[in-house]
């Protein structure tokens, strides 16, 4: 069910939601009901429009992750969001929790390869490689988990979970990259807080961030350990909410 305390922004051209973990973000052969359907179902009844309502997806989120996702209500907007994700424009930014005590902060350059189910680091000369880069830096600690934030440079699928694993740092929850450690059921603690785009008609700089569910245990033993700098600088407000919180 998709209620008005997700929708984080809408306008003539966009529709920005807060995915919630486990719900997938398109239809799947598990047949549960998608974020995508549901967000038209959405527009349908609030704006009551007859007949199929047309919202492009130019983006995904997996299907145990959570955070900022946005959709596209024309064919134009969907153009040109489509665009800015090809040439990496969008800023994208997650906090994650990993397994292990994951010290500092750079940026991981792998070349990247799906064998089945997973996404594997490969050498660059394999034929289906695809190199992905991100940034990361660790911004607090809790027993053996760190909280990194992370900021994509490309938009690789499993990308933050493939390469963190090939560290030995796995997401906590990602059994399939090699967690030892449940997050919250099925899901894994991967949250994009932040996510930055041009508006695809008015040209003008947006950008939405929302933090992860502070009632999930495992976000909430990280809430009063996150580095006070980064708290100025990258959350205005407090991390101490029990709800999910939009920054201005």
């Amino acid at each position: 069910m998709l209620f008005e305390s997700d929708i984080l922004y809408i306008d003539n051209h966009l529709l920005v939601v807060n995915k919630h973990a486990g719900h997938p973000t398109q239809a799947d052969i598990s047949g549960d009901l998608d974020l995508l359907s549901e967000a038209k179902a959405y527009l349908k009844k609030r704006f009551d429009k007859p007949g199929d309502v047309f919202l492009g997806l130019v983006h995904r989120l997996d299907r145990p992750v959570s955070g900022a996702i946005i959709f596209a209500r024309t064919s134009k907007a969907a153009s040109r969001l489509f665009e800015q994700f090809q040439k990496r424009t969008v800023q994208k930014h997650y906090l994650t929790i990993v397994e292990g005590r994951c010290v500092g902060a750079g940026i991981w350059k792998d070349y990247l390869v799906k064998k089945q189910k997973r996404v594997k680091v490969s050498k660059p000369s394999h034929p289906r490689a695809k190199f992905a880069e991100l940034k990361w830096e660790t911004i607090g600690y809790q027993s053996s988990l760190s909280l990194l934030r992370i900021e994509l440079t490309t938009g690789r699928p499993h990308q933050i979970r493939a390469q963190a694993a090939h560290r030995g740092f796995p997401i906590q929850g990602d059994l399939r990259y090699g967690a030892k450690r449940k997050f919250d059921g099925r899901n894994i603690g991967l949250h994009c807080y932040r996510l930055g785009i041009t508006h695809p008609v008015k040209k003008e700089p947006l950008s939405w961030q929302i933090l992860p569910t502070m009632s999930i245990a495992s976000w909430q033993r990280f809430k009063q350990n996150v580095r006070p700098d980064v708290i100025d600088r990258e959350f205005p407000l407090s991390l101490t909410s029990d709800d999910p919180v939009l920054l201005k």
